[in-house]
């Protein structure tokens, strides 16, 4: 059993807590049961696997699976987990595993692509990837100027559905845009001067959906691509929605158009 936070394997660990060390290493962090019970499953590769010999005891079958899904496998004590983990009170286990272990590319047929332009709260993020995943959206192109797509919080917030997404990290978003553009999609985008409702929006056509910044929306560079503008229709003098809140009323409504079709 590891004890000591002077161990290199530690030490390395706990430097993942930090963005620039995650880049650095090309690692990211895996923690709590959740999330490694979907890694499981989905037979995601991990580098390093961490648990308290009480975490294995209670999750004996999952602990004899992912001992085969790890490079190394170490048992540490209760203490240790402490300092390693990025939750205030860690349930027993953590694991990291190498930043381009997902290349996912968009499908040919796309129905419905979400561009998420300089999100910058992981909270945010992680629900509009659980809310994506949730309502059957195709694909999803994240700027590189967001938060990073595999930040600890943005894989919690997910609730383990960041493996089903199907995401990439884009630098060059307008070129995405005018391609789906030319090939007929409509791009639609969310504005308080919009012209139209999300319910007077046909989502049975091929879309590409544009999210913007939490407090400065959409670049203007971006926001003049978009061939419809709607509004969430507010009352009480709410002005605006959380940014993954107005992302669930859009893919609520192209949702429910989608199951009306096939009936």
């Amino acid at each position: 059993m590891l004890t000591s936070l002077q161990n290199p394997l530690i030490k390395e660990v706990r430097k993942l807590q930090k963005t620039q060390e995650r880049h650095r290493q090309n690692l990211h962090l895996l923690e709590g049961t959740n999330l490694l019970e979907v890694a499981s499953q989905v037979n995601y590769p991990l580098v390093t696997i961490l648990s308290t010999p009480l975490w294995q005891e209670k999750n004996d079958s999952l602990w004899q699976t992912l001992q085969n899904q790890g490079e190394r496998i170490e048992t540490v004590s209760p203490e240790l987990m402490k300092h390693i983990a990025t939750t205030v009170n860690p349930d027993g286990i953590i694991a990291t595993a190498y930043r381009n272990s997902r290349q996912a590319q968009p499908p040919e047929n796309l129905r419905l692509g979400l561009i998420c332009h300089r999100i910058q709260d992981p909270g945010n993020l992680g629900t509009i990837i659980r809310t994506s995943v949730a309502t059957d959206v195709d694909f999803l192109w994240l700027s590189s100027d967001s938060v990073d797509l595999d930040n600890p919080k943005v894989m919690r917030s997910s609730v383990g559905e960041w493996f089903k997404i199907q995401a990439k990290v884009e630098n060059d978003l307008i070129s995405v845009v005018k391609k789906y553009q030319s090939q007929g999609y409509q791009i639609i985008a969310t504005s308080l001067q919009g012209k139209k409702t999300h319910w007077q929006i046909d989502f049975t056509k091929p879309t590409i959906l544009l999210l913007g910044n939490e407090s400065q929306g959409l670049s203007p560079e971006l926001a003049i691509l978009a061939t419809e503008n709607v509004k969430i229709p507010l009352v009480n003098n709410v002005e605006s929605l959380n940014v993954a809140i107005a992302t669930a009323f859009l893919l609520a409504e192209y949702q429910r158009q989608s199951i009306n079709k096939l009936c």
